[in-house]
């Protein structure tokens, strides 16, 4: 998209202070440790999500003769877990992006991530970073809190920690745990309350349907919060609670009503990930058609076959910090070419 020097003259504050932000980011991590990496865009397997479309491509020979199939990464997840089991304990990584089919206010199909990983830690640790990293940003450039759509958000003040079972009680009134894993029950809950269910709808969808209407336009008001203990059915790559095999350690962090990051205690038992990424494939093929499975990712495997170690990692948008760190009222505001 072409920008005229008028265009460019409106955005010019925003991505002034995206350059700050971004510059202090690299120094934050840095600072702490952290090893900066840079991994392949293109990989064999893009994400483990059964929802996340990626763009797909092919590597020809040099007589333009295909060889085999590839797609731009929809996180740098799985190449940075291989570095974890050469050797790698604290990598970070600020990269791009690419998300087929998304695209509205707080989305876009290439996007800014952060992800980064600590060895021998879990969820809590990171916990901390986003705390640390989000009062730095805001120090960066002179912010004393974070807006969006009329939304403020003191980072400064007291992070909240909320427990997914606590804020179905709180804001939907439900009991989650005598709605998991039963789609039928968690169907009639959600209508009860007026969120709009159909029959072709999973319990993961009601769940994220409850989510959107009754949760997530709380979270995030007045100061941070942190929501933490997903079910067990969405744990992606993440490890059960050991007390309580119903949840997971797994959390997301809310500004302004909006999502921000998602972390977690990793999963290590590779015969898991294996049942979990089938999983996730069959359940692909059965919403978005046969073939639309992605293939597995050998490397990835033969790493987590070899043993990846107790760890934990997280990733963050970067536009959508920026988007709230400014005040701005989308996230092309603060991106330097939108689609």
């Amino acid at each position: 998209m072409w920008w005229s020097p008028e265009t460019f003259e409106k955005k010019k504050t925003y991505l002034e202070k995206r350059m700050l932000i971004v510059r202090a980011m690299r120094r934050f991590f840095d600072e702490r440790g952290f090893w900066a990496v840079e991994t392949p865009a293109l990989q064999e397997c893009p994400a483990v999500d059964r929802h996340l479309h990626a763009f797909k491509t092919e590597r020809k020979g040099a007589d333009l003769t295909p060889l085999e199939t590839l797609y731009l990464h929809t996180s740098p997840e799985l190449a940075m877990k291989q570095l974890m089991v050469a050797g790698v304990e604290k990598p970070y990584q600020i990269c791009h992006v690419y998300r087929n089919g998304e695209g509205s206010r707080i989305h876009a199909c290439e996007f800014t991530m952060v992800e980064w990983y600590r060895r021998g830690e879990d969820y809590r640790a990171l916990m901390e970073d986003c705390e640390a990293l989000l009062k730095a940003m805001a120090q960066e450039i002179g912010a004393a809190h974070f807006e969006h759509r009329g939304v403020e958000c003191d980072p400064f003040a007291p992070w909240v920690h909320l427990s997914v079972r606590e804020a179905f009680e709180r804001y939907a009134g439900l009991e989650l745990d005598d709605l998991l894993e039963d789609r039928d029950a968690l169907a009639a809950a959600a209508r009860g309350i007026g969120v709009r269910v159909i029959e072709s709808d999973g319990w993961d969808d009601i769940f994220h349907a409850v989510m959107a209407e009754k949760i997530e336009p709380h979270l995030g008001q007045g100061t941070v919060c942190i929501l933490y203990d997903y079910p067990a059915c969405l744990a992606s790559l993440a490890r059960l609670k050991p007390e309580d095999t119903r949840y997971c350690e797994r959390f997301e962090l809310y500004v302004c009503a909006v999502e921000l990051a998602n972390g977690f205690s990793e999963l290590t038992d590779a015969q898991q990930q294996s049942a979990r990424f089938e999983t996730e494939m069959q359940a692909r093929e059965k919403l978005y058609g046969a073939g639309e499975a992605y293939p597995q990712n050998k490397s990835f495997e033969a790493a987590m076959a070899y043993g990846y170690p107790a760890s934990a990692g997280i990733a963050l948008g970067v536009d959508r910090l920026v988007m709230l760190a400014c005040g701005a009222e989308k996230l092309d505001d603060v991106l330097w070419c939108g689609m």
